[in-house]
C-alpha cells in the first residue's frame, strides 16, 4: 500500500518541478532586454565566392602588369619609351588592355572610337559598346561627354569576359548635364540587356589615385565581389609617392641591367620586395628584372547629380581626401550603398539617398575620419541605415604594426533613416561622433552606440516606431551626451547598459515598457530634466544598476504605471526566486502529506525515530572492575 501511494504521488512532484523550471525560463527570457542577433546577409555560394575572388586576383594582376610595363618602358627611355608614350594595346593572360598614357590633351569619345575601332563601336541607337579594358596611366585625362545628346556607354560584361575602365594616378571626368546625362552600364550582348549576374565577374569603373569627377550620370549594374571592383570605386594609398626605378643588383654591370630591361612583356610575379616591387619575366621564367613601382597618392573625387542602380557596392571610397558626394541616389546595391573605407578623410556626403541595399545604406568603416553626412536618407536597407565605426585598426600587436588609436570626428546631421532591417544608426567606438537633428523611423532599434565610443553627442533627433529600443548606449560607452531628443512609440525609449552618459531634456512619448532603463555598471550617469510619458512597467527602470546615479527633476506626470498582478509577478519571478520558492513548496507538501487524515495512515504524527529502541543495559562500575581483575594473566 505504501509503495502504491508513493507511485501515485510521484507524477505530482514531477509536474511541479517541470512547471517551476518552465516558469523560471519564461521569467528569464521575458525579463532580459536587448536585441536578438540577426542572420547575416549577402550569403554567397562557396563556388561563386571562390570564382569571384579568383577574378579579383586576376584583375589586380592585370592592372599591376599593365602599370609595371608602362612604368618600366618610360624609365628605360629610347625606342621603348617612345612607343609607351602613345596609346597602345597591351596583352596578357588576363585580357587585352588599351593603354592611354599621359599627353597634353585629354582623351575623348572621338579618340576612343579611333583607337578602339571595332572594340569601341557606335551602335544604331547611338550608344557605344566598349569591348576592351581601358587603362589610363599617371597624368592621363579621360573626358566622357557628348554635347549633342545623351552619351550611352555599354561595357561588355558576359560570362567569362568583362571589361573595366581604370585610371592610375589619372583624371577621369564623366561630364553629363541635366538635358544630356551620361549613362554607363554593363552589357551582355547575347541577352541584349545589362548584366545582373555577378558570379562570373562584371564590368566596373575605378580610379586608383588621381581623381574621378562625375556629374549628371546614370550608372547601372556594375561591379562584383570586392570594393575595388564593386562598381564605382575611388581607391588610393596613404603612402608617399615614389617614381618607378629598376632594382639594380650590385654584381650586375650597366650593360646587363640594360639587357634585362629590354625583355618582352611576359608573366608578372611578385618579388620578395613586397607589394611595391614586382618582377617581369619572359615566358620561360629564365630572365627577370625587378622594378619598384610608384605608389598611388590619396585619391580624390566629386560625384554629383548621379543615379546609381544595381552595383555591387554603389560607391566605394578608400584612402581618399576631400571627396564630395552630392545629390546622388543609390538603389539596389548588392552589398552596401555608400562605403567609405580605411583612410577616407575629410569627405562630405550631402543630399544623398540609399535605398534597398542588401547590406547597410551608408558605412563609415574603421579608419575613416572627419566625414560629414548631411541631409541624406537611408531607406529600406537590409542592414543598418547608417553605420559609423571609429574603432582602431588593431587591438594589440599586429603584423603591420597598426596604431591602437581610435578614429573620430565624423557626424550625421539632418538626415533620415527609415524602415531599415536592423538599426537606423549604429556607432561603434570612436571619438566625438555626432548624430544630430536626424529622424529615425522604424527598425529594430533607432540609434545604437557601443564598443567604447567616447564623447558621443546625440542631440535633437526624432525617433519613432522602433521594435525594441529607441536610443541604446552600451558596452563601455563613456562621456556620452543624450539631450533634446524626442522618442515615441517604442518599448524602451532610452537604454543604458554598462555605459556612462548624461541623459537630459529628452521627451519620451507612448513608451510601452520603460521610458529609461539603466543596467549594469553605469555609475556617474545623470538622468535629469526629462519628460517621460507612456504606459508600462515603470518610467525609470534603474533598480538593476551598480554605482551611483543622479536622477532628478524628471517629469513623470505623463506616465501610467501598468504594473498589475501579472506584471508584479514577472518583476519578482526571477529564476533564483522561483527555485527557492519551489524548494519551500516541496517541503510544505511533504509535511502536509504526512499529516493528512485519510487511509491507514490517518492520525499519524511526527515521532522521535529512536523512541522504540531498547536502552543499553547499565552495569555498575564495581562489576566491571571485578570482571577485569579476574581476567587471565598474559603469558610472557
Amino acid at each position: 500500500m505504501s509503495g502504491s501511494r508513493r507511485r501515485k504521488g510521484s507524477p505530482l512532484l514531477i509536474v511541479l518541478v517541470l512547471g517551476l523550471v518552465a516558469a523560471g525560463t519564461w521569467a528569464y527570457l521575458s525579463y532580459t532586454e536587448g536585441p536578438a542577433p540577426l542572420p547575416g546577409v549577402n550569403q554567397v555560394a562557396e563556388a561563386d565566392a571562390q570564382q569571384q575572388s579568383t577574378l579579383v586576383d586576376q584583375e589586380d594582376l592585370r592592372i599591376m602588369q599593365t602599370r609595371a610595363t608602362l612604368s618600366s618602358a618610360l624609365a628605360r627611355g629610347g625606342p621603348a619609351a617612345a612607343q609607351a608614350r602613345v596609346p597602345h594595346i597591351s596583352s596578357s593572360a588576363n585580357g587585352r588592355t588599351m593603354v592611354l598614357p599621359q599627353r597634353r590633351e585629354p582623351y575623348r569619345i572621338a579618340d576612343l572610337e579611333r583607337l578602339g575601332q571595332e572594340e569601341f563601336q557606335k551602335q544604331s541607337d547611338d550608344s557605344y559598346v566598349l569591348s576592351i579594358n581601358l587603362f589610363l596611366g599617371p597624368g592621363a585625362k579621360l573626358v566622357l561627354q557628348n554635347a549633342t545628346g545623351p552619351l550611352v556607354i555599354r561595357m561588355r560584361s558576359e560570362p567569362g569576359a568583362f571589361v573595366s575602365i581604370v585610371g592610375f594616378g589619372a583624371s577621369i571626368r564623366i561630364n553629363g548635364s541635366a538635358q544630356n546625362p551620361v549613362r554607363i552600364s554593363s552589357w551582355d550582348s547575347h541577352a541584349r540587356t545589362a548584366d545582373t549576374k555577378v558570379s562570373d565577374g562584371r564590368a566596373y569603373l575605378r580610379a586608383v589615385g588621381g581623381e574621378l569627377k562625375m556629374t549628371h550620370a546614370q550608372v547601372e549594374h556594375l561591379g562584383f565581389w570586392s570594393g575595388a571592383t564593386g562598381g564605382v570605386a575611388l581607391t588610393g594609398s596613404d603612402r608617399p609617392t615614389r617614381n618607378a626605378e629598376p632594382i639594380v643588383p650590385a654584381a650586375q654591370t650597366p650593360e646587363d641591367v640594360k639587357q634585362r630591361m629590354l625583355l618582352p612583356n611576359g608573366l608578372l610575379v611578385p618579388s620578395r620586395g613586397g607589394d611595391s616591387e614586382i618582377e617581369i619575366t619572359d615566358g620561360a621564367g629564365a630572365r627577370k628584372v625587378g622594378y619598384r613601382l610608384p605608389e598611388a597618392n590619396m585619391v580624390t573625387g566629386v560625384i554629383t547629380d548621379t543615379r546609381i542602380t544595381g552595383n555591387a557596392y554603389g560607391i566605394f571610397i578608400t584612402a581618399s581626401d576631400q571627396t564630395k558626394i552630392t545629390n546622388v541616389a543609390v538603389t539596389g546595391s548588392l552589398v552596401h550603398g555608400v562605403l567609405l573605407h580605411r583612410f577616407a578623410r575629410n569627405a562630405s556626403v550631402e543630399n544623398t539617398t540609399v535605398t534597398g541595399s542588401r547590406g547597410d545604406g551608408f558605412v563609415l568603416s574603421r579608419g575613416t575620419q572627419n566625414v560629414t553626412i548631411t541631409g541624406s536618407r537611408a531607406e529600406r536597407n537590409a542592414g543598418n541605415g547608417f553605420t559609423i565605426s571609429g574603432l582602431p585598426l588593431a587591438r594589440g600587436p599586429s603584423a603591420s604594426g597598426e596604431s591602437l588609436r581610435g578614429f573620430g570626428g565624423s557626424s550625421l546631421i539632418s538626415s533620415v533613416a527609415q524602415d531599415n532591417g536592423r538599426y537606423g544608426v549604429e556607432i561603434q567606438g570612436g571619438v566625438k561622433p555626432v548624430v544630430q537633428t536626424t529622424e529615425v523611423i522604424g527598425g529594430e532599434m533607432g540609434i545604437v552606440v557601443s564598443k567604447d565610443a567616447t564623447a558621443v553627442q546625440i542631440s535633437g533627433n526624432r525617433l519613432r516606431d522602433q521594435r525594441i529600443q529607441g536610443i541604446a548606449l552600451r558596452d563601455g560607452v563613456l562621456s556620452a551626451r543624450v539631450s533634446g531628443n524626442i522618442v515615441r512609440d517604442t518599448q524602451t525609449a532610452i537604454y543604458l547598459r554598462d555605459a556612462k552618459a548624461t541623459i537630459s531634456a529628452n521627451t519620451v512619448q507612448s513608451a510601452s515598457l520603460h521610458a529609461v532603463t539603466v543596467l549594469g555598471a553605469a555609475g556617474g550617469s545623470q538622468i535629469t530634466g526629462n519628460t517621460l510619458g507612456g504606459a508600462g512597467r515603470s518610467a525609470l527602470d534603474i533598480a538593476r544598476t551598480t554605482g551611483k546615479l543622479v536622477v532628478e527633476r524628471n517629469n513623470l506626470d505623463g506616465w501610467q504605471d501598468t504594473a498589475g498582478f501579472w506584471t508584479s509577478v514577472r518583476r519578482i519571478a526571477k529564476p533564483m526566486n522561483l527555485i527557492w520558492f519551489g524548494v519551500i513548496v516541496l517541503i510544505v507538501i511533504a509535511a502536509l502529506r504526512s499529516l493528512r487524515g485519510d487511509g491507514p495512515r490517518a492520525g499519524r504524527r511526527f515521532v522521535n525515530p529512536y523512541e522504540k529502541q531498547t536502552l543499553m543495559e547499565e552495569r555498575p562500575v564495581r562489576i566491571l572492575r571485578t570482571a577485569g581483575s579476574q581476567a587471565p594473566a598474559r603469558r610472557s
